[in-house]
């Protein structure tokens, strides 16, 4: 649903309908209840939204450009029909954009009632349903892209069915990260111009503002965004709590730690240091001893070849292969080799810490952290023993794996569990909330690296 839309009224009052029929106090209700509330309010939500888009779609249609003044919009006068469904809801104008696309789509044509989008036909289904929301229908909407020579509306149309049917399970995020990547499947060819247009895309503005502060504002393509993202999550680790169990040498300074500086303050200021030393070699005093790499994974074959796509660690759209062999240049290869299974090299050692050489490893091959639904990127993650080093366990990559501070410290205070079989790793719930502990499994954010390297 638009964010700025209001909520329905049963949302903040007080007390609310339940499923079960009658009237309620929302404390009263049980866990399962409760969820149960919040499911059948999505629901209606959802319907609601889907009757709006269908208004806002018409309202497009009427407000056609060839009908000029006589169209609904400009009759109104109101230049376009974005502004006029803005004006009648109040909503952002990124907001009423969305609400037109998707009403577009739900009645096969464009907002400018041409060019009918056939293979969008399972996502205006599901949103007609109330199965799928605006926003869920317009990423991959956006995430798919038109047909191409490449790509015909067929091929589209399939995966557009898949992605509905995975858009219940998937944020908001990762349906629009999962949309892009079908895309690239189907469209290798295209992954280069992609990445051009992202970066076309890329800005940064500085505005002034009456009270003397200066407004940042922008937008980073992945590479740029990775460089970046490296060098502020090096300078603000300390804050977050640093990854524990690595070598004594990587540990945060004190002072960092007891720095009284929010995060938020830290960036900031970790981008206006950045910038004051630009062309200056680092001493220390901003990044530590952390030195800030960008690291781009490719397959090996496809890197021989010079065909597929590669990965910006931390970053979830491919990239071309040409940016890989240019950081290939610049900074030269670290191979990490995979073997059948997926597993990345054995770095095994006697002591607890992950090395520097493990924690890459580990990072190439989860891509992140593995629980369940997180999003955190590698630099944001600790090598999590599968088996307890104080129960035996060894510093083996097979046995490693990576998790965020908070789901590992879930792991470890919480009884959470996890079992590795070959290169998969589940994980087993607690028997509460889930008293049945059904193993769920930890896929890697590498899978598409994945199934490069197994060809």
């Amino acid at each position: 649903m638009p964010k700025n839309l209001a909520p329905p009224s049963a949302l903040i009052a007080p007390r609310v309908a339940v499923s079960s029929g009658g009237s309620t106090n929302i404390e009263r209700l049980t866990d399962d209840e409760l969820l149960a509330e919040q499911r059948r309010l999505a629901e209606e939500r959802r319907q609601i939204d889907s009757r709006s888009a269908l208004v806002a779609g018409e309202i497009a249609r009427r407000s056609r450009r060839e009908l000029g003044y006589a169209g609904l919009a400009q009759s109104r006068g109101v230049r376009t029909p974005e502004a006029l469904v803005q004006q009648q809801t109040g909503l952002s104008a990124s907001d009423a954009r969305s609400l037109v696309r998707v009403g577009s789509m739900l009645s096969g044509q464009s907002a400018s009632g041409t060019n009918p989008v056939p293979w969008l036909a399972p996502v205006a289904l599901a949103v007609h349903s109330g199965a799928l929301g605006i926003e869920a229908a317009d990423v991959i909407r956006a995430g798919l892209g038109e047909p191409s020579d490449h790509v015909p509306s067929s091929a589209l149309a399939t995966a557009a069915s898949e992605l509905v049917q995975l858009a219940t399970s998937l944020t908001l995020e990762r349906l629009a990260s999962r949309a892009r990547r079908v895309r690239d499947e189907l469209d290798e060819n295209g992954i280069a111009l992609r990445e051009q247009e992202r970066r076309d895309r890329r800005y940064l503005t500085l505005t002034p503002r009456p009270d003397g502060m200066t407004r940042v504002s922008g937008l980073l393509d992945p590479e740029s965004a990775a460089i970046v993202s490296g060098a502020v999550d090096a300078i603000t680790s300390p804050r977050r709590g640093g990854p524990r169990f690595v070598d004594p040498a990587e540990a945060p300074a004190s002072a960092a730690t007891e720095d009284e500086r929010t995060v938020p303050q830290l960036m900031l200021d970790a981008l206006v240091d950045l910038v004051r030393i630009a062309t200056l070699a680092d001493t220390g005093k901003v990044l530590g001893a952390k030195r800030v790499a960008v690291r781009v994974h490719v397959a090996e074959r496809d890197l021989r070849h010079a065909a597929g796509p590669a990965f910006i660690e931390g970053q979830t759209d491919a990239v071309s292969l040409a940016t890989a062999q240019r950081h290939a240049c610049e900074s030269g290869v670290l191979p990490v080799v995979f073997d059948r299974d997926g597993q990345t090299m054995n770095f095994a050692r006697t002591q607890r810490t992950f090395s520097i050489r493990q924690r890459i490893a580990l990072a190439a091959r989860d891509g992140g952290c593995r629980f369940p639904g997180c999003e955190r990127p590698p630099s944001w993650t600790e090598a999590h023993h599968v088996n307890e080093w104080q129960n035996g366990g060894r510093t083996d990559i097979a046995d490693g794996i990576l998790l965020c501070r908070h789901h590992h410290l879930l792991i470890h205070n919480n009884s959470w569990r996890i079992t590795r079989d070959r290169a998969e790793y589940w994980l087993h719930p607690p028997a509460h909330p889930d008293r049945v502990q059904h193993p769920q499994l930890m896929p890697t954010k590498h899978e598409r690296l994945r199934e490069r390297v197994a060809g």
